[in-house]
């Protein structure tokens, strides 16, 4: 941005106000600067050296100074005031100083700048002043933007070379083989998660990613990330546990346990989320329209091995349905309702009080249903093939 001056060059005012400009004095400037910059709590902790504020400081002064003289603000001064500005912007966002910090520092340019001007002027110089001030607000103001600007750039460059130094990390986590222990070290500290915590991965298919993306979001919202990995059909996502209730990462483990998706949990270490996210993906796989929470190895478990041996091309059991079409409609409801209830408990008992019957009615049922299919539900290893092939 070039500022127009508002006076012509060679004027009375003119030269009496190049003549303010140089009873300044470039040293003094930059003293008042740092006194009032030093106050700031991201200035005074230490993290930027004072001597690189005072070198900059100095240097920006001088820049203005210059661009302040009457007539047309050149480009070479706009370009040296741009090099500053660059400088200064990539400093500072490099050191993690707060832009809110940054700008208040730089607006102190302005404060420290007319003070000095107002204190070498006389009474007779208080319309230069009037006409001078818009023009001195205008080149700090100019400078502030370009080095906000920068600033922001900057923090940009730096995020996008965070998450793909970070996505680089994650990919390394999901390739062919487990990494060895000292690539998992590294890993671990680019994530900052310790290489042995106890992690949850969670999984979705394309058509259920929507809903953990959410989840994710709120957890960035909170100041806290899950770290994610798209895949060709779905998403897979990660996180460290953590038990202590309202902290983001619980509030997270509780909303995709909600959710339609694969979990995998207690998870031990980074050498194991590879494992976990296949099973938390085939997990996810096998949830259907019935199902309005994540799928788990516990509540899953049959769906799983359902899957595995129908892989295999064998049976699990005996054409179950075919077998109960020698009966009736009501009874072949009344033998399914017994069996259920009883795989589901395995309380006799239970499953009568369940059904409002007598336990030697239920037995009954029970036998009945061996008798026309072969399976014996007290039998657990028979039993469990039924769980599995009625999964």
């Amino acid at each position: 941005m070039v500022i127009t001056q508002k006076r012509s060059i060679n004027t009375p005012e003119s030269e009496r106000w190049n003549t303010l400009l140089d009873g300044l004095s470039v040293e003094r400037l930059t003293n008042c600067f740092l006194d009032r910059v030093l106050q700031l709590e991201d200035y005074r902790d230490g993290t930027l050296p004072a001597s690189e504020i005072r070198r900059t400081a100095a240097a920006s002064f001088e820049a203005l100074i210059e661009s302040l003289r009457s007539g047309q603000d050149s480009p070479e001064l706009v370009a040296a005031r741009q090099d500053i500005a660059l400088e200064v912007g990539v400093s500072r966002a490099r050191a993690g100083l707060p832009v809110e910090s940054l700008m208040t520092a730089i607006r102190q340019d302005f404060t420290v700048l007319w003070s000095e001007l107002t204190a070498l002027a006389g009474s007779s110089d208080a319309e230069l002043m009037v006409h001078r001030a818009e023009t001195v607000w205008e080149v700090v103001d100019s400078y502030a933007a370009q080095t906000q600007a920068t600033y922001m750039r900057e923090r940009q460059r730096m995020a996008q070379e965070a998450s793909s130094l970070r996505q680089g990390h994650v990919a390394a986590l999901f390739g062919t083989a487990v990494p060895p222990p000292e690539i998992l070290s590294r890993i671990a500290e680019g994530l900052g998660v310790a290489a042995g915590a106890t992690l949850v991965v969670a999984a979705t298919t394309t058509e259920n990613t929507p809903a953990l993306h959410l989840v994710v979001a709120a957890a960035a919202r909170r100041g806290t990330d899950l770290f994610t990995h798209p895949m060709p059909d779905g998403l897979t996502a990660f996180w460290a546990a953590d038990d202590r209730p309202g902290s983001p990462r619980q509030e997270a483990t509780a909303q995709v346990r909600s959710l339609r998706c694969g979990l995998v949990e207690q998870v031990p270490g980074l050498a194991g989320v590879r494992t976990a996210a296949q099973t938390a993906r085939t997990l996810a796989s096998l949830a259907g329209e019935q199902d309005s929470g994540a799928l788990t190895m516990s509540n899953a478990w049959a769906r799983l091995a359902r899957l595995r041996l129908a892989e295999t091309g064998a049976p699990v059991v005996p054409d179950v349905d075919s077998a109960l079409a020698s009966c009736g409609p009501a009874e072949r409801a009344r033998l399914s309702e017994a069996v259920r209830s009883y795989l589901a408990s395995g309380s006799v008992a239970r499953s009568a009080e369940e059904l409002f019957c007598h336990r030697n009615t239920l037995m009954n049922r029970l036998h009945r249903f061996e008798q026309l299919t072969g399976i014996d539900v007290t039998v657990p290893q028979q039993a469990a093939r039924l769980v599995v092939a009625w999964s």
